[in-house]
């Protein structure tokens, strides 16, 4: 099935990964970030709205579970991934080896490729008894010997440059040897030009290309003769057309995203722009499907799209899908039209079964309105408005909770009277008649208070 318009899939990757494969959608790259196995639990603000993300990175059951869990998503991806495709998974120390272990299980010792290794910190004093660790792990691999893969250079070092000392009307330029060490009987063997490169030097010689080759070079006057008769020739090999150092598998050129960097988006584990460029660039070419199954901030989402490849992303948090598509429509790309968003919470029973961080997100969002810019000591609040043309300045607090009751609106009150607020309201999927009663009382002392239903939100029933 050919993917004609980029998708953003929020849910479990391992069933939104069996619906692709049930459609018959064959992808040409996978890149995944997936989580570490580093028994940290994050709790951060990220993105322009100043969204509360709140994610685990542990596995009860250790190592084992950890990689079953993987497994079975791996083994979809194969399933999604076309055979000409190629396959990157981002890791570090924690499970790098088990998880190489697995995927030669999947896709065969054969077709392992590179283990690539991202220099990801700068080494800095340490008193701890290990060496510090500074790199991540890539392992890449492919589903057969037939894959795309486009060589990437590295830009040749200042020293390199130096080497090119002679200019003429074309550029700097510096002379290679056509007469390299080694016998040879074949066509790079034979005399040229009255020269037998075979009893040169201590082995014999032979050019470094075929005569009709060296031909072409002497008709572009690449070709500089000696004085000396019988001297051999040199090429001239011009800086304009050196394309560079191809890289090895020790990327140690791409630097992390730093905290003033303009595409940080406070995204803990966020990979900078530049790694997936060239990921991308290296093994798909324009109009190729790239997915990311696990792709939180949508960097792989937004370096494919600029670089005129398909996508699809698939992340568990709505909070992520929705940030993925401000990021996406920022580059240009119209809703609809470019991609399209499935599988967001549309039911209460949906909502109610989101991890409080993303249902708190979700209301927010729905709101329109903007995150407490703290995670604790936000006095009681979750959101807010500030005070503009459309609406007066309110608090707002979020309870993903049925028949929430008169303690939660008292508190309330004291928690807008703290933050200096003069309006607020409180969202949950229903309230008490306790709790209206202490909604109107506190009114009439002059404090605006609102109890909103979470149902109102879902069918734009509500109203600043």
């Amino acid at each position: 099935m050919v993917v004609d318009k980029n998708l953003l899939i929020c849910g479990d990757n391992l069933s939104a990964l069996d619906g692709l494969v049930k459609k018959g959608i064959k992808v040409d790259l996978i890149y995944l970030d997936p989580p570490f196995f580093s028994n940290r639990h994050y709790e951060v603000i990220w993105g322009d709205e100043a969204e509360v993300r709140s994610f685990k990175d542990r596995w009860e059951g250790g190592i084992n579970v950890y990689i079953e869990w993987m497994k079975e998503r791996v083994v979809k991806m194969y399933d999604v991934l076309k055979d000409t495709g190629s396959f990157y998974l981002h890791c570090d120390w924690h499970a790098g080896h088990y998880l190489k272990v697995m995927l030669d299980e999947v896709f065969g010792y054969k077709n392992f490729q590179n283990e690539i290794i991202w220099k990801r910190s700068h080494s800095r004093s340490s008193i701890s008894k290990i060496f510090r660790r500074a790199h991540d792990i890539v392992f890449f691999y492919t589903k057969s010997d037939e894959y795309i893969f486009n060589m990437h250079f590295r830009e040749l070092s200042e020293a390199s440059k130096r080497i090119y000392i002679k200019r003429d009307e074309h550029g700097l330029y510096r002379l290679v040897p056509l007469l390299v060490s080694g016998r040879r009987r074949g066509e790079t063997g034979k005399p040229w030009k009255g020269i037998d490169p075979n009893p040169r030097g201590k082995e014999g010689m032979h050019w470094v290309t075929m005569p009709s080759k060296l031909e072409a070079y002497e008709k572009k006057g690449l070709i500089v003769w000696p004085d000396k008769p019988g001297g051999a020739p040199n090429l001239k090999y011009y800086l304009k057309d050196n394309a560079g150092v191809p890289i090895n598998d020790i990327w140690d050129d791409i630097p992390i995203i730093q905290s003033s960097s303009l595409e940080g988006m406070g995204y803990p584990t966020q990979k900078p722009e530049s790694l997936l460029e060239r990921i991308i660039k290296v093994s798909s070419n324009k109009g190729d499907v790239v997915l990311d199954p696990f792709c939180g901030c949508g960097t792989a989402m937004a370096v494919a799209h600029r670089l005129n490849r398909k996508w699809i992303g698939i992340d568990i948090s709505p909070t992520a899908i929705n940030l993925i598509q401000k990021r996406i429509e920022k580059l240009g790309a119209v809703q609809g039209k470019d991609f399209d968003v499935i599988g967001m919470p549309t039911t209460l029973t949906e909502l109610k079964a989101l991890e409080p961080f993303e249902f708190q997100n979700w209301v927010i969002n729905e709101m329109k309105a903007r995150q407490s810019k703290k995670l604790s000591s936000d006095f009681g609040l979750d959101g807010y408005y500030e005070k503009s043309i459309f609406t007066d300045q309110a608090g707002i607090q979020v309870k993903q909770s049925e028949s929430v009751g008169r303690n939660v609106v008292d508190n309330f009150e004291t928690a807008l009277k703290r933050a200096k607020y003069e309006k607020g309201y409180v969202v949950a999927f229903s309230f008490s008649k306790g709790a209206h009663e202490e909604a109107a009382r506190i009114k009439k002392e002059g404090l605006d208070v609102r109890l909103v239903e979470v149902d109102d939100l879902l069918h734009g029933k509500f109203k600043v």
